[in-house]
């Protein structure tokens, strides 16, 4: 039989030099607070300070650096710059022990805290934890740590449902948290709410202003440059993806939509957009609108308007383009395509031509259209001409602009915005009874979406009645203040009251945005 002898393991830490060579030992302490308020930075710099002289006073001891993380959550560690850099410290092997304070302020995160152990103790460094007297060297280190950072798993993830319980307390009563740092157009009070900066509330109405003037974003953002304006951020650089926000922000009209993202795990910090899965409130009137409602609903179906234009006979979509003001206006009456400007050299005679698109691609149009190219001096005589028609008949256009006006008005058999919020308003207050009572409260909300639902579409038609007005009342403002006939074409008339215009083999149709059209022979 073999002859076995027993050799007793012998503790190493840190490294495997003899005691008579070894060094000191080069200890570093990792410290770190939640947050950054007064209180929390005491208890930072006492952190600091009492493991500073505590490594200091043991003589077999060195002093490897203090580690500390102000203000920074424990539940990741993606953003703990010190922390990292103390691990990396560690795996350079300038670092033989590591102390602190307790298993929270290393890490919340069960997996985190593991890992990082695991990872030091390959390379035989200990962690301390002073306030539960744990050295992860020990037998026994693992699975205390494995419970008490469970524990402290338990109690982020605990701290965080009161967060989240918090805020909706705050959204339940309406009161808006926003961050005006990057929010261009506002700034705070002393007492926290929103109110208008002058300055940048211009740059806020400019963007409304141009965009339903026909411009494009990137036209928009291309200007705002050129003017050395900055955004929100005070960058120099703008993206049309910040122009599109600013144009679909509720809050410049005043209002506020809480809630439009929401956090899926707590460790991670994950934030997605809501799309429903979790409650959102809506606050109207909650501060000072910079873009009247009007205009804001105006902005929105321009929006939507723009996404696809034109759809052709063959089923392909047509995007917006604001190059021309005839851009996506033009119109063939024999395929109902859409007309393009062409830059046309026909046998050295250079001229911009408005042509068929089914004509320009061919192999995507149903059949072979034969409608007729035009000229832009063509195009530009037909607006005259159809403005002119409209100031010689007078009498005949302001009547039937009356009828359109009569039109416009008829109420619809929906609620209107106002009433449908009272009603709205009364069922919240029974929703409330039955929570409090423990009662079935599903019937009450499947009628408060329905209702909310009703009060979205009661609030978009009527500003589209509002819309239909103010083109008839900008032709009727044109008729009342034009005494004489136009002589010279004029782009901006064009976009501002004419919508669209189709092209026949013999004549034109001019047909305006308020309703009323004119046919000019060819």
């Amino acid at each position: 039989m073999a002859s076995v002898t027993f050799i007793p393991a012998k503790r190493q830490v840190g490294n495997n030099i003899s005691k008579e060579e070894a060094p000191k030992l080069r200890v570093a302490a990792y410290c770190r607070v939640s947050t950054d308020s007064d209180e929390q930075e005491t208890s930072y710099d006492a952190q600091v300070s009492h493991y500073t002289e505590y490594i200091q006073k043991n003589p077999e001891w060195e002093l490897a650096g203090i580690f500390a993380d102000d203000g920074i959550s424990g539940t990741n560690t993606k953003k703990r710059d010190e922390f990292n850099r103390m691990i990396d410290e560690c795996m350079a092997g300038n670092i033989d022990m590591i102390i602190t304070k307790s298993i929270s302020r290393f890490a919340r995160n069960t997996l985190d805290c593991l890992q990082y152990i695991r990872q030091l103790k390959d390379k035989n460094i200990p962690v301390y934890f002073e306030k539960e007297s744990i050295n992860t060297m020990d037998a026994k280190g693992e699975v205390l740590i494995t419970i008490m950072a469970s524990l402290a798993q338990q109690e982020s993830q605990s701290l965080s449902q009161n967060v989240k319980l918090g805020l909706q307390y705050r959204y339940q009563q309406g009161k808006v948290s926003v961050n005006h740092n990057r929010f261009l157009g506002y700034s705070k009070d002393n007492d926290g709410k929103l109110i208008i900066d002058a300055e940048q509330s211009e740059v806020v109405k400019r963007i409304y202003r141009e965009y339903l003037e026909g411009l494009s974003m990137d036209k928009i953002a291309s200007g705002l440059e050129a003017d050395h304006i900055l955004t929100g951020a005070g960058k120099e650089k703008w993206h049309t993806s910040t122009i599109n926000k600013i144009l679909r922000n509720e809050k410049y009209m005043g209002d506020a939509l809480l809630q439009k993202t929401y956090t899926t795990d707590f460790l991670t910090k994950k934030r997605i957009k809501n799309t429903g899965i979790v409650p959102q409130y809506y606050v109207e009137d909650d501060h000072p609108p910079i873009i009247p409602k009007e205009i804001f609903m105006q902005v929105q179906e321009e929006l939507v308007r723009r996404r696809v234009v034109h759809k052709s006979p063959t089923g392909k979509k047509r995007t917006y383009s604001c190059n021309h003001c005839f851009a996506q206006m033009i119109f063939c009456g024999e395929c109902g395509e859409l007309y393009r400007r062409v830059h046309w050299n026909n046998h050295g005679c250079k001229s911009i031509v408005w042509r068929c698109i089914s004509r320009l691609e061919p192999s995507e149009a149903e059949s072979n259209c034969t409608n007729r190219t035009v000229n832009e001096a063509a195009l530009e005589d037909v607006t005259v001409k159809s403005l002119n028609r409209i100031l010689r008949g007078r009498k005949e256009f302001l009547a039937q602009l009356q009828e359109n006006v009569a039109r416009a008005v008829v109420t619809t058999d929906t609620l209107s915005p106002e009433g449908i919020q009272l009603r709205l308003e009364d069922l919240q207050k029974e929703l409330l009874r039955k929570v409090e009572g423990g009662k079935d409260y599903n019937a009450i909300t499947d009628e408060m979406v329905r209702l909310q639902e009703m009060k979205k579409q009661s609030t978009v038609d009527n500003h589209r009645r509002e819309e239909a007005m103010n083109r008839i009342k900008e032709l009727q403002d044109f008729v009342a203040m034009q005494n004489t006939e136009i002589h010279v074409f004029d782009e901006s008339l064009v976009r501002k009251l004419i919508k669209s215009i189709t092209i026949y083999t013999d004549k034109f149709t001019v047909e305006f945005k308020s309703g009323v059209s004119v046919d000019i022979a060819e």
